[in-house]
């Protein structure tokens, strides 16, 4: 139970809406509230529930920062891809299918089966079949595991990702002075994090991004400058 809430680091600094952080907050509550209860089948429910909101976030970061890419792929799938206006919108599609997108970023086969034996687990305890198969702390706490286990693997692919999105806001961004925000950490949040649905885990990613490989931009001297204070700034809010 500790660690569930490291689930967090990987779903969004900040929301577009307070309709969205207020529903990934009713999945926690009902999570935390099922398994203080030892109603262990129902906290797997919620729990998994952040598990997917995580993979609608991480896939609206192809749409986000891959806009062709993720015209290519997405042919095919239901016309939610198309007519999506914000992550959840992915829900229309089977959760099972939506899994393959992953395939964008390398994740085999195999990973990817993984994670759709987990929503196979969760569809058996979501029906009425007499069975209670999590009847204990451990059984839910392996779960947990799992799902973070996954979290952090499907993270780790979308670095290249990141740091692409994270190079063009430096890039778009020599000056915080000639931006209409008041100040840094202003400029970062909206239009890095907020536009991106950008996470703690990301985070880290662009901290550690070898700002070296702009050297050769004309601005390179305020990339420097940006990336440094980006980084102090990080710091003090963790």
């Amino acid at each position: 139970m500790d660690e569930a809430n490291q689930i967090f680091s990987y779903l969004p600094l900040r929301y577009k809406n307070d309709g969205e952080a207020e529903y990934v907050q009713y999945l926690w509550k009902a999570f935390e509230s099922n398994y203080e209860n030892e109603q262990y089948q129902f906290a797997f429910m919620a729990y998994h529930m952040l598990f997917m909101s995580f993979v609608y976030f991480t896939i609206w970061k192809i749409k986000s920062i891959h806009p062709d890419d993720y015209r290519k792929i997405s042919f095919g799938f239901k016309d939610c891809f198309e007519t999506a206006n914000n992550p959840f919108s992915f829900c229309e599609e089977n959760e099972r299918t939506i899994l393959n997108f992953f395939r964008f970023w390398g994740i085999g086969k195999e990973k990817i089966g993984n994670y759709k034996k987990l929503i196979d687990k969760r569809n058996n305890i979501a029906h009425s079949n007499g069975n209670i198969f999590f009847k204990s702390e451990m059984s839910i706490d392996d779960k947990i595991d799992d799902i973070l286990s996954f979290c952090k693997e499907i993270h780790q692919e979308t670095k290249s990702t990141i740091e692409q999105a994270y190079k063009q806001f430096l890039l778009d961004n020599p000056s915080v002075d000639e931006s209409p925000y008041m100040g840094l950490a202003e400029l970062l949040n909206e239009e890095f994090i907020h536009k991106h649905y950008i996470s703690e885990a990301d985070m880290t990613f662009c901290i550690q991004y070898d700002v070296m490989k702009l050297v050769s931009e004309d601005n390179f001297g305020f990339f420097q400058q940006i990336h440094n204070e980006i980084i102090e700034l990080f710091k003090s809010e963790n």
